[in-house]
């Protein structure tokens, strides 16, 4: 289940991690955050940025010339 989308289509990189960021913070532990980016680098940042942090990214898929990551917080 998520409880918050952010659309980040058209906007490239640090912008999708920065306002995931901002969103995050808000969140309570567990929660989902759906993360919609088109900014094809944003893969390999969302991981580090998973990483770095310890949330938990639960998927990341394409849909056309979408990507769609869910990431569940700490």
């Amino acid at each position: 289940m998520t409880n918050q989308t952010l659309d980040m289509c058209g906007y490239a990189c640090p912008m999708p991690i920065l306002k995931t960021k901002q969103a995050l913070a808000s969140m309570s532990s567990r929660e989902v955050i759906e993360v919609i980016c088109t900014d094809q680098g944003s893969k390999k940042d969302f991981v580090a940025f998973c990483n770095q942090l310890g949330h938990k990214l639960i998927s990341q898929r394409d849909e056309g010339n979408k990507i769609i990551f869910q990431i569940e917080k700490n």
